[in-house]
């Protein structure tokens, strides 16, 4: 019997039925599925994984401070909320015996690789096996990776064993360094940094801080129009107004065209999407976060209408037989139409990029197709249309420039416009241009010029980075994985230490960057996560695993001992930041009221939550909030009432948005509000009564409703089955 370790239960299927060629036994054991197959007269049993089985944590019995002592341990022992692996786990201890080969079916990179090393030398109690790679999940991609498997790739499984272990040294010790240092400074914070977190936070600080002193500059243009388009002087930007107003002077009507530029050449079609450059694009796109695209990949991946999602390749090997996939597209709809043409002119060799990667192709169509949802459909036709565009014939373009002589000043205008559109038919929609049709001139022709005008404008602060472009801007700079990047940016956000889809850095971030940048530079240092970086990817090719992680404890050592003699410092300083961040928080907008306070979110001394004036006891202006919610301020008032616009969001409940005004007409419909109670507001140490004013009930119309709802799902839905005794695993 050969034992056959997959990652999850939807791909042991997929394998199941691929490897027994449309037939496979599904059976249970402790109520997870698995699957026997007769291939070439051997026998197989698919079994599955949930990811991780097992988890790293503190050896058993040690307390000691920083932690090096570790150990591996099934997942459900250690982390809150993994009870669901364990059954999986003792599946597969319980049917691992008698096996006489043990094969891994993970996803083929370092994480699925040390899935199935796990699974092999501590549940089925084997020093080795072999290996399937996978690329993507289709029937003849599947039966090709059985055939061709070759013997366990353990570099690949000691590199992500390596990672994990550092990831966890400097995870855990340096989260503790920092919550004992908030704890000396009397408060509680769950805090975490770790080795790309930090470098990532560096980056977006000081770019907070760039923004920060930046001082705009005021500067001046001069434009005008003819034929209906707009022309600039060809000056540009004027640093003094009284040059800017001399130049104007001596603009005169009408205008001499000068010289008329036309400048045809091509645009290359783009190459295929790696991980990165995909996230980006669903970003620009979809304004899906970089975690989100990822994570719509990977379901289209399991449902093996695109390969494999993680991967750093712009390449598509001639192997991965690409004019079958064209043929297969021709046949569906939208696609039909791009495929057809490119298959009547063979153009089948695509345009291909120059990141490698030597685990997997590009992201591109399997070929297969299916009905997808909204989300999910969005994502595959990119993918679909970037991979077809890929063969398509460069577009061509003409440039044009035109410069009229008005008095003694000099205009220009330029314009682009596509004279064939080769590949960005096939791209259409998602194709980015600039298309500026000028209208016709000729040189020496007299030209009609209007509205003269000068413009004041000021210079604008850098911009600042999205989670699509601080993703990107990791992979520049060689921090992370193409597969962790999204999950640290995730958690700074989960963190509080940024905000917003133009990333904010808080002031809780910056007094985390500031408290480090100060004693514990090493934990930002780029150069010095890049090198870890570089260690891990050597161990990929076979070197030492040992020293890379001793290497990493002897820089983590250093580090904490300085947070040793410095830590309530740091904590004083981190809790001013977060004391900032919470403040900066709670306020919603300007008062409608009086005018001059801030509506900002107040907690009474029984933690119930509601809106107050910072104008009180001057203006008692107050407004109910939902309790045990986040609120989220958006920047804008309501059109009907003009109360601040806020976002709610609860737990396992769809997050919604409202105005503060109870009584506002967009809450017709709603049930009926309660009568409020007087809310506690405290001030100076005493706890104050701010009187209910218009719009004082709490929007439990909003709470009716869910509650309702809830009440329906219940009485419709079907009894719990009662779970049969669990069988004693072996």
């Amino acid at each position: 019997m050969k034992l056959v370790i997959c990652e999850k239960p939807s791909v042991a299927e997929k394998i199941a039925y691929a490897l027994g060629r449309g037939s496979a036994v599904k059976k249970s054991l402790y109520g997870v599925p698995y699957y026997e197959v007769e291939r070439d007269g051997e026998n197989l049993v698919m079994v599955s994984a949930v990811g991780h089985l097992y988890t790293l944590r503190q050896a058993e019995g040690d307390r000691s401070f920083p932690a090096f002592n570790i150990e591996w341990a099934p997942t459900h022992e250690v982390e809150k909320g993994a009870g669901y692996s364990k059954k999986y786990l003792d599946a597969i201890v319980k049917l691992s015996p008698g096996a006489d080969e043990y094969i891994c079916a993970c996803d083929y990179d370092i994480e699925g690789s040390l899935i199935g090393y796990n699974v092999m030398r501590l549940a089925c109690g084997s020093p080795g096996g072999t290996r399937m790679k996978l690329s993507a999940l289709t029937n003849e991609d599947l039966e090709e990776a059985y055939d061709g498997r070759g013997p366990l790739d353990l570099p690949n499984a000691l590199a992500g064993e390596a990672r994990h272990m550092l990831d966890w040294f400097y995870g855990i010790n340096l989260s503790r360094a920092l919550m004992s240092s908030m704890r000396s400074a009397g408060a509680h914070q769950v805090m975490s940094i770790g080795r790309v977190q930090g470098p990532a936070l560096a980056i977006l600080a000081k770019k907070e801080k760039e923004i920060g002193v930046f001082a705009p500059k005021p500067y001046w243009e001069i434009t005008c129009s003819a034929k209906g388009s707009t022309f600039e002087n060809t000056r540009g930007r004027f640093q003094k107004k009284e040059e800017a107003s001399a130049a104007l002077e001596n603009s005169s009507n009408p205008g001499a065209v000068q010289k008329v530029e036309r400048r045809e050449y091509y645009q290359a079609p783009m190459p295929p999407f790696d991980l990165t450059s995909l996230q980006v694009e669903a970003y620009r796109l979809f304004n899906f976060a970089p975690a989100q695209t990822l994570q719509i990949a990977q379901t289209l991946y399991e449902s093996t209408v695109i390969s494999y999602p993680r991967t750093s390749s712009q390449k598509l090997p001639a192997k991965l037989n690409l004019k079958r996939i064209i043929e297969s597209l021709s046949k569906v709809g939208q696609y039909g139409e791009s495929a057809r043409a490119l298959l009547s002119e063979n153009r089948t060799v695509p345009l291909e990029g120059k990141k490698e990667d030597p685990a997997h192709p590009a992201i591109h169509p399997t070929g297969y197709y299916r009905q997808l949802g909204e989300r999910e459909m969005k994502l595959y036709d990119l993918i679909a249309k970037r991979f077809l565009s890929c063969f398509g014939k460069q577009a061509k373009r003409e440039a044009q420039r035109v410069e009229i002589l008005a008095g003694g000043e000099k205009y220009a205008c330029s314009g682009n416009r596509t004279v064939e559109q080769g590949w960005f038919s096939i791209y259409s929609p998602y194709v980015k241009l600039d298309e500026v049709l000028l209208p016709p001139f000729s040189e020496g022709e007299t030209v009609e010029m209007a509205g003269f005008a000068m413009h004041e404008k000021k210079t604008q602060p850098p911009k600042r980075f999205t989670p699509a472009s601080i993703v990107s801007e990791l992979e520049k700079k060689g921090l992370g994985t193409k597969a962790t990047r999204a999950s640290v940016v995730e958690t700074l956000f989960r963190r509080g230490y940024v905000s917003g889809s133009s990333i904010k850095v808080t002031p809780f971030g910056i007094a985390v960057y500031d408290s480090l940048s100060k004693l514990a530079p090493e934990i930002l240092d780029e150069e010095l996560t890049r090198q870890i970086e570089e260690e891990m990817e050597k161990i990929a090719d076979g070197e030492n695993e040992k020293k890379a992680i001793e290497d990493g404890k002897r820089l983590l050592r250093t580090i904490l001992e300085k947070f040793g003699g410095n830590e309530k410092d740091i904590g004083l300083g981190l809790l001013s930041g977060l004391k900032k961040k919470e403040m900066g928080e709670s306020l919603l907008g300007k008062c409608v009221k009086c005018g001059n306070g801030e509506l900002r979110v107040i907690r009474s001394r029984l933690g119930k939550q509601f809106v107050g004036c910072s104008n009180y006891p001057n203006c008692t202006s107050t407004y109910p909030l939902p309790q045990n919610a986040k609120i989220i301020a958006l920047g804008k008032v309501c059109e009907k009432c003009g109360t601040p616009t806020i976002r709610v969001i609860r737990k396992a409940r769809k997050p919604f948005e409202m105005c503060l005004d109870p009584l506002c007409e967009t809450k017709k419909g709603w049930a009926k509000p309660m009568p409020a109670p007087k809310a506690a507001a405290e001030k100076g140490g005493e706890e104050k009564k701010q009187t209910p004013t218009r719009g004082e009930t709490p929007p439990t119309l909003q709470d009716a409703q869910i509650k309702k709802v809830g009440k329906l799902k219940k009485q419709t839905a079907p009894k719990p089955a009662v779970p049969k005794k669990k069988k004693k695993s072996a």
